[in-house]
This record gives C-alpha cells, sequence and structure tokens, in this order.
C-alpha cells in the first residue's frame, strides 16, 4: 500500500497550501486552536470549486472530552448529511464512554448518516482506556483508518504504542494506523526509520502569517487572554512539501 499524508486544514488557505504542498487527502475542520470542530459546508464547497481532493471532515461539535450528549449526536449526524451533500468523501467521528472505551451505541447514528463513505477515528483513541481494545472495536464497526498519537503527548512519545498498533493491523489485516501529533519532516524519517509499516501520515504544518490590520487594539482578546489575534496560523506549502517528499523517495 503506498504511503499517505494526510493535512489537517481549518481555512481555505491552508487548504490551498496542503494541496500545493502535494497532501494525499484533507482533513477538513474547524478552530484547530482547540484540537479541530465541525467545519462549515460553505468551506467544503469552496475547495470542491478547485479541486477533487478527498477530504473527510471532522465531527466534534465542541472542545472538551468524548463523551457526547443524545443531542450532540443528533447535531454531528444532521452535520454530516449537510457535508455530504457538499461533496465530503469521509468523516472522522468517535465517542467514548464514561469509562473510556468506545462508545458503538452513540457511534450508531453517525455510522448511519455517514453510510457509504471513508471513516476515520479519531484521536479519542488516545484517552481511551486500552488503545488496542479501541483499535478492534472501531475495526468492527467498519472504521478503515485510525489517527492515533500512540496515547500520548505526540507521536514520537508514542511511538512504541504505534508500533504496537502497527503490528495489530497487519496481524488483523485491520485499519490503517494514521500517525498524528506533532508530525513534520523529520518526524516522519524518524518512524521511517524505526517503525516498519510505518507509511500514513496526518499533519498541520502550521506557521504564522502576519495580520494585515494597521490599526491594533491591544488587550481585547477574542477569546482566551494570551491568545494573539494579530498571528493567523495557516498551513505551510514548503512544510507539507518536505514532508511529501520523504514518503515519495
Amino acid at each position: 500500500m503506498q504511503n499517505i499524508l494526510e493535512v489537517c486544514v481549518d481555512s481555505y488557505a491552508s487548504a490551498m497550501a496542503a494541496i500545493a504542498g502535494g497532501a494525499d487527502r484533507l482533513e477538513l475542520c474547524s478552530a484547530l486552536a482547540v484540537g479541530g470542530l465541525t467545519p462549515s459546508p460553505a468551506l467544503l464547497r469552496l475547495i470542491r470549486k478547485v479541486s477533487r481532493i478527498p477530504v473527510r471532515c471532522l465531527m466534534r461539535t465542541r472542545g472538551g472530552d468524548f463523551l457526547y450528549t443524545r443531542e450532540e449526536i443528533q447535531q454531528m449526524a444532521m452535520e454530516i448529511e449537510l457535508l455530504k451533500e457538499a461533496g465530503s468523501d469521509g468523516f472522522v467521528i468517535g465517542c467514548l464512554t464514561a469509562d473510556g472505551d468506545l462508545d458503538k451505541e452513540a457511534m450508531k447514528p453517525l455510522l448511519e448518516a455517514a453510510d457509504g463513505t471513508a471513516l476515520t477515528l479519531h484521536r479519542c483513541i488516545d484517552v481511551s482506556r486500552d488503545l488496542c481494545h479501541t483499535y478492534r472495536d472501531a475495526a468492527a464497526l467498519g472504521i478503515d483508518t485510525i489517527l492515533t498519537s500512540g496515547g500520548a503527548g505526540n507521536c514520537l512519545a508514542g511511538m512504541e504504542a504505534i508500533r504496537q498498533l502497527i503490528a495489530l493491523r497487519d496481524e488483523t489485516n485491520g485499519p490503517e494506523v494514521l500517525i498524528g501529533s506533532g508530525v513534520k519532516a523529520a518526524v516522519i524519517a524518524e518512524f521511517l526509520r524505526n517503525v516498519p509499516g510505518a507509511r500514513a501520515f496526518h499533519m498541520s504544518g502550521k506557521t504564522e502569517m502576519e495580520s494585515g490590520m494597521h490599526f491594533r487594539r491591544e488587550g481585547v482578546p477574542m477569546g482566551l487572554p494570551g491568545l494573539d489575534e494579530w498571528h493567523i496560523p495557516v498551513t505551510s506549502q514548503e512544510a507539507v512539501a518536505a514532508a511529501k517528499a520523504l514518503l515519495t523517495e
């Protein structure tokens, strides 16, 4: 199977940079500063005007944990329908029980809404009780990709757990293991050297773009105190291209 580079983007500018850098697929979301939330169908429609690159949309109604209410699950199922109409190829989903297992009952409405599309289990696996158990449960639901940092703060720290998941993938012919959190060219090189079978990577490749505002009123944050409105995170085409070059050597 060929190597995959998925780039997580939350704006049109970032999507265009990722595509120009050679991304194989986009994970489309909003609000990456809080780990990513569900994207706007309008943004997907704009991307679809210029590119047919595969796009999977993140389904996450809010920041925080993955223990969702019935209404939050209904909202995500409704948003899946809207994003399917806008041209999404797949969805990035995940619900946990209070005890840290994959909540198969809660995920039923999402799976039904997403029927016929590709599916990724997002990093809820990294805060689940048992990564291998969650992997097997996701496989049983028909999910084809598992995004993970190996249950650690970044993928290098979780390398050993990722190695175990890749071994489980090969043993069971299970879902692809998509390595994420802290991914850049140097990190990909480290995995390619040390983890046989590592072949799918997920990155944002963010850099900061200076705001075009000349007048800047200080001390009036639009979000959490400390966030900077004058430097806008955007995907770096160069960072994506460097990562892609390693995967195509």
